[in-house]
């Protein structure tokens, strides 16, 4: 795969739309937004990257990933309540396509707590009921746990009275210990048993199969480009962007469409 690709992080990306792709000013390019949203929306960034972006943009948002230190509380919030989210979306993913059941999640320590608890106030719960609620509750408790969590970091963390305190400081947004493992181990019981699922491992070999193909296609035929990227200089770049703008409906019919495929 193309080093465009092969070094594509949705990060990355997204902070490339906003900088760089969105059109919406007559004077620059990008939507012109503030340092600390950029940041939050660098959560992750591979060294190598970093170091590309901490060329351009020397002291940036890139540079904690180089030399340490943490984003602002903003950011630290978003990143764990987006671990929270994409735990709970997994779990009821896995199990209403079928790839995960309840009697599997019992065997996660937060899970069992939670359904068995909705399972004592509501013994007569239907399994898709029973999904929704336990979910619900761990959501609940994970939030409230954030809460308390961070108001004893604060209370406990000295000297925390301005931005450069916070990134010198561990993470102050965070869970309890018991939360945190509690977290983790969900975390490792979705990669073992629906990230390295047999069919969606499948699922992902067909998806950068339409990758390759797209990205083939289009750098050698740029009349399949839109005109905003067929233009450009630098063709590898562009096709990358493209593609990475894509739904998986529109890339699947692009797919369809210029190789004759259906893999899905």
């Amino acid at each position: 795969m193309h080093e465009a690709l092969r070094r594509l992080e949705h990060n990355l990306q997204s902070l490339r739309v906003v900088d760089k792709l969105e059109l919406r000013y007559p004077a620059f390019d990008g939507l012109n937004l503030s340092f600390e949203t950029r940041e939050g929306i660098l959560k992750h960034c591979a060294r190598r990257n970093a170091e590309l972006l901490e060329a351009a943009e020397p002291d940036g948002v890139a540079r904690r990933f180089l030399y340490g230190g943490q984003p602002s509380l903003e950011a630290q919030l978003c990143n764990l309540a987006d671990e929270v989210a994409y735990n709970a979306h997994d779990v009821d993913d896995g199990v209403r396509s079928g790839l995960l059941t309840l009697e599997q999640l019992e065997q996660v320590p937060l899970v069992h707590f939670y359904l068995r608890e909705a399972l004592a106030e509501y013994p007569d719960l239907d399994s898709k009921r029973l999904l929704f609620e336990t979910i619900r509750r761990m959501l609940s408790a994970q939030v409230y746990d954030i809460i308390d969590a961070t108001r004893l970091a604060l209370a406990e963390g000295e000297g925390i009275g301005n931005l450069a305190a916070v990134r010198s400081a561990p993470p102050l947004i965070r869970f309890s210990p018991e939360m945190r493992k509690a977290s983790t181990e969900l975390k490792r019981f979705l990669f073992a048993k629906l990230y390295r699922h047999s069919q969606v491992q499948q699922t992902r070999l067909r998806a950068e199969q339409v990758l390759r193909d797209l990205f083939r296609i289009y750098t050698s035929e740029s009349a399949q480009l839109p005109p905003d990227f067929a233009g450009s200089t630098d063709a590898p770049r562009a096709c990358a962007d493209y593609i990475a703008g894509m739904t998986d409906r529109f890339a699947l019919r692009e797919h369809q469409r210029l190789t004759g495929q259906t893999l899905f």
